[in-house]
């Protein structure tokens, strides 16, 4: 990563402080605390964070060793984010009040969907500091969900470390020998018997499962298959790592990276048995709880994205204005095309922002389910967006951008992952135009009819006939509304 000229720190050319970049339809919407928090992170996680990044990895080494514990610059970052009042901000305060846990472990939470979309989008910035502040996911959603559906001993148990970030903790959702596009194909028997629950079958893409940190599981399964409503015919339960009868049996690399120390495991389940009161919220409830943890989560990744593609931006500007880069007699900053690639990827990162926000803003106006459209249009936008201005970086980059002397190559992996994680954006497109058009069907034809009564009633009455129509016919709409 040497070979980069520095970005300028001082002077021309030098950016605002987050709290003074925050777009104008967000503003209103954003605390002083929140404000301040922005600055913090930002100078913590460019100044800290990233120059870490390259001792992380290697510390995490290239061998067998690299599941064995986890890189002592990452306590060092921990200590660093509790100083720094920079710990657990993802969870809403609300979530937990009850809980001693929130004040004895640091929490800076207490932040609308929308503030803490600004903080992950700095925390996306680097491929460390959202575990360095107990911010990285899976951990973020599995807390909440704790939060949110555990009863006060799941709390006791789970949670208080989890908030420590004593232990790390896996979500276990998608199946290798089916559609997981479509949630309702779980197949992962859920059993009661006596007062145990017993699992059998399997799970791959098993966030976190690789970490020895990792204690606990949040697995969802089908645990009433005759159901009427597809919808609840599952359930989720918290299965603690390390129960007999659940085997590890591999990691999983995406484009050859394995994600080491955490990693994403291919498990069984072999007769797992549980105690039946490790079951969250109720049977018949695993999709409603899916449902409230992924909501937010989406805006989340979202936000972590546009962090990612604003560090591949500075990337490409800074390989531009590499005076060392003279292709065909000129700067590479003098060549068209890549200045064409630097002002469509300001217009797109921007335009995405937004469009995250405003999810955001959505959500704490109501809740998740209130925004799925805007939610939507987040997901499929934003991931196509970085991997987009990612891989501009990387061309610009020619060969060097695809090795590791820059981090583009394993930041487009890992964000082309986000394409298919959390549904597919096949069927967040599918489901989206259908809730436009069945939403908006009658408005739409109804509008249209309006419109073209009143053209008609001006034809008569200005006594001009029309033509186009062939008179002063109006061609009607019919549908099945």
């Amino acid at each position: 990563m040497s070979n980069a000229p520095p970005l300028p720190t001082a002077g021309r050319g030098a950016k605002k402080p987050a709290s003074q970049r925050i777009p104008a339809i967000a503003q209103p919407f954003v605390s002083d605390k929140a404000r301040k928090l922005l600055d913090i992170i930002e100078k913590w996680v460019d100044e800290e964070c990233i120059p870490a990044q390259a001792v992380y990895a290697a510390q995490v080494g290239t061998g067998d060793e690299r599941w064995n514990g986890y890189p002592s610059v990452l306590d060092d970052l921990k200590k660093r984010a509790r100083e720094l009042g920079l710990w657990n901000m993802f969870l809403p305060r609300n979530h937990y009040s009850n809980l001693a846990e929130y004040d004895r472990y640091g929490g800076a939470g207490g932040f609308t969907n929308l503030e803490y979309g600004l903080m992950a989008e700095l925390l996306g910035r680097s491929t460390i500091a959202s575990e360095a502040c107990n911010c990285a996911a899976p951990d973020t959603g599995n807390m909440e969900v704790i939060a949110r559906y555990g009863t006060a001993e799941h709390k006791k148990k789970w949670l208080t470390p989890l908030l420590a970030g004593e232990i790390r903790s896996g979500f276990l959702m998608t199946e290798p020998d089916k559609a997981s596009s479509d949630g309702s194909n779980i197949s992962l028997s859920i059993r009661k018997e006596g007062n145990d629950l017993v699992l059998n079958g399997s799970k791959w893409w098993s966030s976190g499962a690789g970490d020895d940190r990792c204690k606990i599981f949040i697995v969802m399964g089908l645990s009433d298959p005759d159901n009427q409503d597809k919808y609840k015919r599952q359930s989720m339960v918290l299965v603690p790592a390390g129960t007999k009868g659940l085997i590890i049996h591999r990691m999983l690399s995406v484009y050859g990276y394995d994600d080491a120390p955490h990693g994403h495991a291919h498990i069984t389940f072999d007769n797992v048995r549980i105690p039946a009161s490790n079951l969250l919220l109720g049977f018949g409830r695993g999709n409603e709880i899916a449902q409230g943890r992924l909501g937010p989560g989406r805006i989340h990744h979202a936000m972590r994205s546009i962090g990612a593609a604003e560090v591949a931006q500075e990337w490409m500007i800074a390989r531009l204005n590499d005076e060392r880069k003279i292709p065909f007699g000129k700067p590479l900053r003098e060549h068209g095309v890549l200045l064409e690639w630097v002002a469509k990827s300001r217009v797109e990162i921007d335009s995405s922002r937004l469009i995250v926000l405003n999810a955001a803003i959505q959500i704490d106006n109501g809740d998740a389910k209130s925004a799925l459209t805007e939610i939507a249009q987040a997901k499929i936008l934003t991931p196509t967006m970085a991997c987009t201005v990612i891989d501009r970086a990387v061309q610009s980059h020619g060969a060097m951008g695809v090795c590791q002397d820059t981090p583009l190559a394993s930041m487009w992996a890992h964000i082309r992952t986000i394409r298919i994680a959390d549904g597919p954006d096949e069927v967040h497109l599918n489901q989206l135009g259908r809730r436009e058009t069945r939403n908006r069907a009658q408005e739409c034809i109804g509008r249209l009819q309006a419109q073209k009564q009143t053209s008609e009633e001006l034809f008569r009455r200005y006594r001009v006939p029309d033509k186009q129509l062939g008179g002063s016919k109006v061609q009607g709409f019919t549908a099945k509304l």
